[in-house]
């Protein structure tokens, strides 16, 4: 059998080594106390400022919906369809009524300008320039009432058609082809994205100094980013069961990631505080676990979990729990998961 010389694998560990020995240390911050002005959070919703729920306004039944949850509509987009045999069939006699009048009051204006030249010879008696008068009067009226009969039922015909108010989506479907509506039956539920607003229940102790400020900020949930919203409008009222007092804003136009529906967080500026904080580029997040990489004084790195409070426009986040001050973190988590395994397999 072959010898196997062992010097060529027992150089290569030993040059490994030392290359793993020669890196350079992992860059570390302090945990840290930081004078920053205190906030006041409360829970807020996000919703849109256009809602609508369309209806039918007719009794029919549904031949077409075009549109689903989800749909991105335009104005004036056709949303459904209703059957409209019958209205049609009521359009079309009232139709026929009106030129039936029409007719009836050509005549009663001839009779009425042939009897009125001859009572201005002083031929006939003034009782039958009266009754001509008066069958023109009633013709005229005839006339008028088959107008508005076919002008209603041209507009029950047009409400058989269901035309998106204003661009958005839809968000909810309340009925489906072939069935039977009635005036007032919801179809659909439409949403205009483009404007969102936030609402948010203030505990009526607060409620001052927020009307003193005329301005918040909202939190987005994982986005580590705020929105300052201004002006505020404050309800004239609070709940009698919470004693909270809604306060509503608009959100400014093109923000991507806010959504209606969202729960969101409100801040209003209080006196300034002492919060522990360290750079929310050092947080990670590992399955359902959100840690630090934590290098002690040996230069053993190992993986702390904490809790996180608020991230701050800086780029700092606040720590509620997990660390002490003095602490080291790793400021480069790719790196600290690197040495964190090198280590676990050194042991």
């Amino acid at each position: 059998m072959p010898k196997v010389s062992i010097m060529p694998i027992l150089g290569a560990l030993c040059f490994f080594q030392i290359t793993f020995a020669a890196e350079a240390p992992l860059a570390v911050t302090e945990v840290q106390y930081r004078t920053v002005a205190g906030q006041q959070l409360f829970d807020a919703l996000i919703e849109p400022v256009k809602q609508s729920v369309v209806a039918s306004q007719v009794n029919s039944r549904i031949r077409e919906i075009t549109v689903d949850v989800d749909d991105r509509v335009s104005r004036d987009q056709v949303l459904v369809r209703l059957l409209d045999t019958e209205l049609q069939a009521r359009l079309e006699h009232g139709q026929a009524g009106m030129s039936e009048a029409h007719a009836r009051h050509k005549e009663a204006q001839q009779d009425f300008e042939r009897i009125k030249s001859i009572y201005e010879k002083r031929l006939i008696a003034k009782v039958e320039m009266d009754r001509a008068t008066a069958m023109l009067n009633s013709a005229q009226a005839r006339l008028e009432a088959a107008r508005a009969r076919v002008t209603e039922e041209h507009e029950l015909v047009g409400y058989t058609v269901i035309k998106a108010p204003y661009a958005g989506v839809i968000v909810q479907r309340h009925a489906e082809a072939g069935e039977m509506v009635r005036p007032g039956q919801p179809l659909l539920t439409l949403q205009a994205l483009d404007r969102l607003r936030v609402l948010i229940d203030v505990p009526q102790t607060f409620i001052r100094t927020v009307r003193t400020q005329g301005r918040a900020h909202i939190l987005i949930p994982g986005q580590g980013r705020s929105v300052e919203v201004t002006p505020l409008t404050i309800f004239p009222h609070a709940d009698t069961l919470t004693h909270t007092v809604k306060v509503r804003a608009d959100l400014p136009v093109g923000h991507a990631g806010i959504y209606s529906g969202m729960l969101v967080k409100a801040a209003f500026s209080q006196d300034k505080a002492q919060r522990m904080q360290v750079p929310h580029s050092t947080v990670v997040h590992r399955s359902e676990m959100t840690g630090v990489y934590v290098v002690g004084k040996d230069g053993r790195v190992s993986l702390r979990q904490i809790r996180i409070g608020q991230i701050y426009d800086d780029g700092m986040v606040e720590i509620l729990a997990g660390l002490d001050v003095g602490e080291r973190v790793a400021l480069d988590p790719v790196r600290a998961t690197a040495s964190l395994k090198q280590q676990r397999m050194n042991q």
